[in-house]
């Protein structure tokens, strides 16, 4: 092969990421005098937790079509809400967020007196990624099978609230499907949030926990560190992010099935224009083969949907986690 022909490729690669740029400018609606200083991407978890690796895959793309610089900043606390808040009140047209489930659904459920009602004080950008969580356990805890979900369920229902399970805070989909876990299993450990999913992790493998619901990407890199134990997805059947872990379902748990994903919203208070551009930048970038390969790495299968599919699957989602907030008496606190 030539020795010029890194070079070459090097040279197609940017004038192909030059020509992905200019279609997602010129595809996108007019905002005159818009932006007008640097965007601002809140995340409501810590710098390197999933939400804010998703964030950090639409700085330069967005960078680029914009003509702005594109900062993230983490808001860090209640399960994101902070964070959600601070995107909620924003005033200056130059701030959106990306958010988790809970903080677009059932937040104002769980908790009446949150500042910020997901339903009026947010509008709806793009489903950026959807993906299951995986059960997951310490490897070489004393007398509990870590490679067994059959058997490790049955030895949670004999510890009772002996044990203890992580999540990144109250009302997020950690959270509210490992009580419908619960429900459907008879087991019933404590309940102990954390900061984000890095912590709950941390928390397992320093044994103040026994089991949580994880991302794909993060149980895998633990279970790889040999830290902890996959157990099964929370998909209806095998996920093509962990093809190789059973679904709960085969484990006994029948027609159990929980996503969690992530999206990007704006201020109810943004202007109409801005927003739409925004919805169709984001989704646009979304499904762009860079970023749907680093999604995928990063454990997520990308969407890039419209502000109206978003608003669909947070009413769904609403009606779903609200009959779990009801039957297990969550909401209120």
């Amino acid at each position: 092969m030539p020795r010029h022909a890194p070079t070459r490729r090097r040279l197609l690669a940017l004038a192909l990421a030059a020509t992905c740029t200019g279609a997602l400018a010129q595809g996108t609606p007019a905002t005159p005098g818009w932006p007008s200083k640097p965007l601002r991407i809140v995340v409501g978890f810590p710098a390197g937790s999933s939400p804010d690796l998703t964030a950090r895959n639409f700085i330069e793309p967005l960078s680029q079509a914009l003509g702005q610089p594109v900062v993230v900043e983490n808001k860090v606390g209640a399960g994101g809400n902070i964070g959600a808040d601070a995107v909620a009140k924003a005033t200056d047209n130059h701030t959106i967020g990306l958010f988790i489930n809970g903080n677009l659904t059932i937040a104002k459920l769980l908790n009446p007196k949150l500042p910020y009602d997901p339903h009026k004080d947010l509008a709806p950008l793009s489903l950026i990624g959807v993906s299951p969580l995986v059960l997951t356990a310490p490897m070489g805890q004393a007398g509990v099978p870590s490679d067994d979900a059959r058997a490790f369920l049955a030895a949670a229902r004999q510890a009772g609230d002996r044990w203890s399970y992580g999540t990144p805070g109250v009302g997020t989909v950690g959270h509210l499907g490992t009580e419908l876990l619960k429900a459907r299993t008879g087991i019933n450990p404590l309940h102990i949030p954390y900061p984000g999913y890095s912590q709950v992790a941390g928390g397992m493998a320093g044994g103040q926990l026994q089991m949580a619901l994880l991302p794909p990407a993060l149980a895998l890199a633990q279970e790889r560190a040999g830290k902890l134990h996959r157990l099964g997805v929370t998909s209806a059947g095998r996920s093509p992010l962990a093809p190789e872990v059973p679904s709960l379902s085969e484990a006994g748990v029948r027609d159990f099935q929980l996503e969690i994903w992530n999206a990007f919203a704006a201020p109810a208070s943004m202007p109409a224009p801005i927003r739409a551009r925004l919805s169709t930048l984001v989704g646009e970038i979304a499904r762009t083969p860079d970023v749907r390969t680093k999604m995928f790495h990063q454990g997520w299968q990308a969407v890039g949907s419209s502000a109206e599919g978003l608003a669909n699957r947070i009413q769904a989602d609403t009606q779903a986690m609200g009959r779990v907030i009801r039957e297990q008496k969550l909401g209120g606190q």
